[in-house]
């Protein structure tokens, strides 16, 4: 059993969705859980339409950056009890060896920077990810994680990501 537990969310470049399940499990689970998040590829910027959403939704955007996945394996790094892909590219790319051998599992959100269209097409699109990150981490900050053994927590954060 732990007080805190540790929390990466994976994608590509580490602009948008990684970036937003961060800031959404950052507010929903403030003492239970710490989340982080990276990329194996990562773009180097916060896309700005997640930057909004987050500010609309009253999130802090407070120390959020674009960062690769490799600050995680180092020494010294978080040791990790989960680790979300929340893209299908990042689910498909072997990942390193996380310290700790978190649980995974993959909870895959359509990409809202790769929609193409009008400023209200693209904010949409960032709306409907948040929607879809927020609903799955309000059921995984609610998992009674200290009753539950190893087998059924994975059962369950798999659940939340076919959901």
């Amino acid at each position: 059993m732990k007080d805190q537990y540790h929390v990466l969310f994976l994608c590509t470049g580490n602009s948008a969705r990684s970036i937003m399940a961060e800031a959404i499990l950052n507010r929903k689970g403030t003492q239970k859980f710490k989340a982080y998040s990276a990329g194996s590829h990562p773009s180097g910027k916060v896309n700005p339409f997640a930057l909004k959403q987050l500010e609309d939704a009253r999130l802090s955007v407070h120390g959020l950056r674009s960062k690769g996945w490799e600050e995680f394996a180092q020494p010294g790094a978080p040791v990790l009890d989960f680790v979300f892909t929340v893209c299908d590219n990042a689910a498909k790319e072997v990942c390193p060896v996380w310290p700790g051998q978190p649980m995974t599992a993959h909870w895959g959100v359509p990409d809202p920077a790769a929609v193409a269209g009008t400023s209200d097409q693209i904010a949409r699109a960032f709306r409907d990810a948040f929607v879809m990150l927020e609903r799955r981490i309000s059921l995984f900050v609610c998992l009674p994680l200290r009753s539950l053994d190893s087998l059924a927590i994975k059962q369950e954060i798999d659940r939340i990501g076919r959901e």
